[in-house]
């Protein structure tokens, strides 16, 4: 808000620029578009073919040469911005006389159609004025003339607070105007990522894929770098030759299915702890390299390499006693890999076996990171002296993929979601979890962070398993962060409640949509 020092009460409203309101009934029709900018944008007349110089003088011409008083027509008939667009739209589509607009009827208004919120002229200057600010503010309570034997002070105040009110009431209305374009923007992005396929769902979305649709997803695991990526991460490689070589009585002797085998170096684990035969299979292009690298190392007798995805080969064998998969994606399930792996189980596994890695854990906890918040988030009201805060609404739902500092970390863990490889269904990787999350600091919650844990379990006699946790030694699917747009203020001790939703992109299985209900607000995220 403006504050304006007065000296002198003359000076003052010599210097002061002109406001809405008049000091008399005399001047009132020409001082209620003054506080218009006259950018002198031509103006064509609404009843003859003059051109005006601007808004203001386009008004007074309608008045003094047609006998038609645009500002009474609004008040008249109380048009909101959509009745006065109407109106000036049906004046010039109809070509209408001006008598015909002082006769009118209360209702119905002959511009009442839809139709008339289509311009008829393009860039009309007409259209682009507010008609709340025409009509100025008669009606407002201490906004209008000023009393009778007020001083130049008063009067001057009273514009000032008259200004203030409007623009007050126009940074509302633009403040409505803005969640409502939020709120339909989410509205449309939930109809389009929700739109149901026309796919049957007999087999899972992941398996009914078509192989040109999925090839994008198998192109990306053709390039070595993520391979090299993915061996160079020694809390996940060393878990699984820990786990084959520790529990040799697991494999011995076993006919074993690797599914996903990139480089191959699961199923030489296995057939080094014993395995009978290994059958590796993958449908991008590693498996070339694999094959040259199962060769290498004289394996070639017990691993078989197959090129297709799971879902569309047929194994060279029955059954399996034991499927192993590094199926896990970001917060798990991102990848919805083990789709393929819980195919390959439903069809391939025999009684008594088992997949492996066996059970999963899917944690969340509180962060409490303002300086992150502040790099992530409140960076965009100011990028280089530029207001980009519109860009939030696009950015925080957006989930992190990142490495999150345990001393961040402001509540004690808690699991949300336990699969058990060999007894889930396809239908339970969609869930709904409640959870509680107990607060350890008094500060602000930033954001939660999601991450799993991986154990092989059954039938071992000597049990391996690892965290993706931010407490632990890092990894490459290092944490999940789903930031807030606002951080929440927490107390230690206190039990922050909220509800968790995992779902499929049904336009995308291999993304996930995950939603968070905290604090009586829904936050929806995408991981893709």
């Amino acid at each position: 808000n403006e504050v304006f020092t007065l000296t002198d009460g003359d000076a003052a409203v010599e210097d002061m620029p002109e406001l809405s309101d008049g000091d008399d009934d005399a001047d009132e029709d020409e001082e209620q578009w003054q506080w218009m900018e006259e950018d002198n944008q031509p103006v064509t007349c609404l009843f003859c073919d003059r051109l005006l110089s601007s808004v203001p003088a386009t008004l007074q011409h309608c008045t003094a040469e047609h006998q038609v008083n645009l500002v009474d027509v609004i008040r008249k008939h109380t048009l909101d911005d959509y009745g006065y667009i109407k109106m000036i739209n049906f004046i010039r589509s109809t070509k209408c006389d001006a008598s015909c607009l002082t006769g009118l009827p209360d209702a119905p208004l002959p511009w009442e159609s839809e139709d008339f919120l289509r311009p008829v002229l393009q860039d009309d200057p007409l259209l682009q004025t507010d008609p709340e600010e025409l009509c100025g503010n008669e009606g407002s309570s201490g906004s209008g003339c000023p009393l009778p034997g007020a001083g130049p002070h008063n009067a001057l105040l009273q514009r000032a607070q008259a200004a203030e009110e409007r623009a007050r009431r126009s940074e509302e209305a633009l403040s409505r105007a803005m969640d409502d374009l939020h709120k339909l923007k989410l509205l449309a992005q939930g109809l389009v990522l929700n739109t149901e396929t026309s796919r049957s769902g007999n087999l899972g979305a992941v398996a009914e894929l078509r192989e040109d649709e999925d090839e994008a997803y198998f192109s990306s695991y053709g390039h070595y770098g993520i391979h090299e990526e993915m061996l160079k991460d020694k809390v996940r490689t060393e878990s699984y030759r820990d786990f084959m070589y520790r529990n040799p009585e697991v494999f011995r002797d076993k006919v074993v299915l690797d599914v996903g085998c990139g480089t191959g170096i699961l199923s030489m684990f296995a057939a080094r702890a014993g395995a009978k035969k290994v059958i590796a299979v993958d449908q991008s292009e590693i498996i070339y390299q694999a094959m040259d690298i199962v060769r290498s190392n004289q394996l070639e007798d017990k691993i078989t390499l197959i090129k297709g995805r799971i879902e569309d080969i047929n194994l060279p064998v029955e059954k399996v006693d034991i499927i192993i998969s590094e199926w896990m994606g970001y917060f798990l399930l991102f990848e919805s890999m083990l789709d393929s792996v819980l195919h390959a189980r439903d069809l391939y596994l025999a009684d008594g076996g088992s997949v492996y890695p066996d059970l999963c854990n899917i944690s969340l906890a509180a962060v409490g990171d303002t300086q992150k918040h502040q790099d992530r988030i409140a960076f965009w009201d100011d990028v280089y002296g530029f207001n980009m805060a519109c860009m939030k609404k696009a950015v925080v739902p957006e989930a992190v993929v990142e490495v999150v500092k345990g001393d961040t970390l402001i509540s004690e863990p808690t699991v949300i979601q336990t699969i058990d490889c060999n007894r889930v269904c396809l239908s339970e990787l969609e869930f709904a979890s409640d959870f509680c999350l107990k607060i350890t600091n008094t500060t602000e919650c930033t954001a939660v962070v999601g991450y799993f844990d991986i154990f092989f379990d059954k039938g071992c006699s000597n049990k391996v398993m690892f965290s993706t946790g931010p407490q632990v030694t890092k990894t490459h699917w290092k944490q999940t962060v789903f930031l807030l747009e606002r951080p929440i203020s927490v107390q230690a001790g206190e039990d922050l409640k909220g509800k968790i939703t995992v779902r499929k992109n049904k336009k995308d299985p291999r993304s996930l949509l995950v939603t968070f209900d905290l604090r009586d607000k829904k936050l929806t995220y995408s991981l893709q």
